[in-house]
């Protein structure tokens, strides 16, 4: 049997500042992902019914379970939400993922795309980008990557490019449900 490993995922704000914590994910073990994934060395995490703790130490939990996908220096990642009437993507543009033991921590650079399940797209988020990119005085590289990193998003989108295949987060999420410590 193939074991998922628990992680713990942390997002920074560019200044250092915890901004959010996932408490409860499950990596899905390398010798499952799916090919194409393991070609771009994915990490691939599976939630659901997460703790969830904002940086004020408030704490919720997720209702909807999610399939997130890290990609190895990317400046996003994309959590797949597995809701009643189809897949929202929510993705953060975001630094490249940090992997140190069970903890995946990057910064969060405020911009998101949203691909609704019906295929709408809206990016999201741009006044607070502004507003944060004036406050932490990012540098030109930064504003470059994180540019980058949402034509990628884009680009990836528009030709349903990996991770945004509906089929392929629900097959590891019923991997992890059948297989999982869960399972």
């Amino acid at each position: 049997m193939n074991s998922f490993s628990e992680y713990r995922i942390k997002s920074f704000k560019h200044d250092g500042h915890l901004h959010r914590m996932w408490l409860q994910n499950w990596r899905v073990p390398e010798e499952l992902l799916l090919p194409e994934h393991r070609l771009e060395s994915m990490i691939v995490l599976i939630n659901s019914q997460t703790p969830i703790r904002e940086s004020d130490g408030k704490e919720w939990t997720s209702k909807i379970p999610s399939v997130t996908f890290f990609i190895p220096g990317e400046w996003f990642n994309v959590v797949s939400l597995l809701e009643d009437h189809g897949i929202r993507y929510y993705c953060n543009i975001a630094s490249p993922p940090y992997v140190s033991g069970g903890v995946i921590t990057y910064i969060d650079y405020d911009l998101d795309v949203i691909r609704t399940p019906d295929g709408g797209i809206q990016i999201v988020d741009q006044e607070e980008y502004e507003q944060h990119k004036q406050n932490y005085h990012y540098s030109d590289m930064v504003e470059r990557k994180v540019k980058r990193g949402l034509d990628a998003v884009l680009d990836r989108l528009k030709r349903g490019q990996s991770p945004f295949r509906a089929e392929h987060a629900l097959a590891y999420y019923e991997l992890w449900k059948n297989e999982g410590p869960e399972g």
